[in-house]
């Protein structure tokens, strides 16, 4: 059974920081590529960062990029979003998602039906 569990999320001041963690389990961590996804009251689910499988490419939204870091840890089948600069505007529920590494991920990472599981969410909120 796929298992997605988000932790790291919490209360921070704009300008600060968090780092979240997604643990994996059930499958074969080292050939699936993870996202993170955020979803703010009223509004879509809405893709904020990928990793490839292999580490080798990795996937921003505009609104994060330069503030975000993704990495995975495949030795602890663990991905890590690290979340620099906070902003009120990233306060959401994140979501980590998996999906096999698929040809396109460049074009799609940020499509939720791309990722077939996902995790329970963690909640960031980020006061001004």
């Amino acid at each position: 059974e796929v298992q997605l569990v988000e932790s790291g999320g919490g209360l921070v001041q704009a300008g600060g920081s968090l780092r979240l963690s997604c643990a994996a389990s059930g499958f074969t961590f080292d050939d699936y590529a993870i996202g993170w996804f955020r979803q703010a009251p009223g509004k879509e689910r809405e893709g904020v960062s990928c990793i490839s499988s292999d580490d080798e490419d990795t996937y921003y939204a505009d609104s994060v990029k330069g503030r975000f870091t993704i990495s995975r840890d495949n030795a602890k089948n663990t991905v890590y979003l690290q979340m620099n600069s906070l902003k009120p505007e990233d306060t959401a529920n994140y979501y980590c998602a998996a999906a096999r590494d698929f040809w396109g991920l460049s074009m799609g990472w940020a499509t939720t039906s791309n990722f077939p599981s996902w995790g329970q969410g963690t909640q960031v909120t980020v006061s001004s």
